[in-house]
């Protein structure tokens, strides 16, 4: 469900008065964290007096953008195909001069391609998204990472990608932002779960209500750490907990299997359950006594133990990339080194054992964190100011293609 909500932001309107027009570009409007951003600018674009256009190649989450009359336009954004990803590029600037796009702004490497040569040949500003630390292990495609460094402006959703960004790109604060995610408190809020919500998802995913819930949403990839955690819950030495991995595998069936083998080899079929994703976060949040994030490769940012944290519950993460911005280690959450599965183990116990007054004060320590940082209302302003930095000046002069660096061992 998309809501109307407010933040801090002056109109978002050109220098002759009339609206901004922001298009933005993406493969796909599927459930994700850059596709959330993406339709929360869209709402907010709206909000402000502006016009939000987005083009993808459409998804579940287009019926969000026909809620607030924003536009969404369905071009083939997903495949790396550079004929098609030429092709695009004078589709978005057909799309450009026809609603007299003032901003162009990319989410993800394809279409940010398309989206530059588009900018370029119009002349308006092009603006990225850098969602995460690309991996880049030839130089064809450090060349193809690096077109999300070439924005006139660009926004890191970490300090953590910030410095990646600076460390790679040599990227400056004349044109890097750091704007976090942020969560939708009208959603994802405790109060707002009732126990009917709550007592359906219990009956759907056939939960006991006499076990501790520890919960792992996560689609089903290696990198997400899902091995290390059944390895943790085979050292708890107790069997009196229900872990649900909740999360789709995008045809990652290899994956799924052996995970399947490593949890019937520790024993642990009878207290794990392999679920797909759920349309109800916040009610499954309210159901966990403690929420798990065991990724072996760094997030950008992390959606899960901002969520979690929002609805009041202790997150046991990896001490690794966006994480350590989010959680505040000892307080909200505990954090374990990356891929110590006994490290992993101390810390459920911890979390899983709290008594009731512990989880009321942590609960308060969770909800003040995102409050004070992590909200939708606060992204979408900061992101609103880029925009309005950019519309008062003519078509930009283009920036130099950035430098790569090798990033430090």
């Amino acid at each position: 469900m998309t809501s109307v909500f407010d933040f801090p932001a002056e109109p978002l309107v050109r220098q002759n008065g009339k609206p901004l027009t922001i298009l933005q570009v993406l493969p796909r409007l599927v459930l994700g964290g850059a596709e959330r951003g993406a339709v929360d600018i869209a709402v907010a674009i709206q909000q402000a007096g502006g016009v939000a256009i987005v083009a993808s190649q459409g998804g579940p989450m287009v019926h969000e953008l026909d809620r607030v009359k924003a536009l969404h336009v369905r071009l083939p954004l997903a495949p790396k195909n550079p004929f098609t990803i030429w092709r695009n590029a004078e589709r978005l600037a057909r799309i450009i001069r026809k609603h007299n796009v003032d901003i162009i702004h990319a989410r993800s490497r394809a279409p940010a391609w398309s989206a530059m040569w588009a900018a370029e040949r119009t002349g308006i500003p092009f603006v990225t998204t850098y969602h995460d630390t690309y991996r880049g292990e030839t130089p064809f495609k450090r060349r193809y990472n690096a077109v999300m460094a070439r924005g006139a402006r660009v926004i890191a959703i970490s300090e953590f990608v910030a410095a990646h960004l600076r460390a790679l790109y040599g990227l400056g604060p004349d044109v890097l932002r750091t704007i976090p995610r942020g969560v939708d408190l009208l959603r994802f809020s405790p109060e707002r779960v009732g126990a009917e919500r709550k007592i359906k998802l219990m009956h759907d995913w056939n939960l006991p209500d006499d076990r501790p819930i520890i919960l792992m949403p996560a689609r089903l990839s290696r990198k997400k750490g899902h091995l290390v955690l059944v390895e943790a819950l085979a050292k708890l030495g107790r069997m009196d907990f229900c872990c649900v991995m909740v999360g789709d595998d995008r045809r990652e069936t290899r994956y799924r299997r052996d995970l399947l083998a490593l949890i019937h080899a520790r024993g642990l079929d009878g207290v794990v359950r392999l679920l797909p994703q759920t349309a109800d976060m916040p009610a499954a949040y309210c159901l966990a006594d403690v929420v798990v994030a065991p990724s072996i490769q760094p997030e950008g940012f992390g959606r899960v133990p901002v969520e979690a944290q929002a609805m009041g519950r202790p997150v046991v993460a990896s001490d690794i990339g966006g994480f350590r911005e989010t959680i505040v280690d000892g307080v909200t959450g505990l954090l374990f080194p990356v891929g110590d599965s006994a490290g992993l183990a101390a810390a459920l116990l911890a979390a899983i054992d709290l008594g009731a007054d512990q989880r009321g004060e942590l609960a308060a320590e969770c909800v003040a964190n995102i409050r004070s940082t992590f909200t939708r209302e606060r992204m979408c302003a900061a992101t609103l100011s880029v925009y309005r930095e950019l519309a008062g000046l003519k078509a930009p002069a283009p920036l130099p293609r950035p430098v790569l660096h090798e990033e430090p061992a």
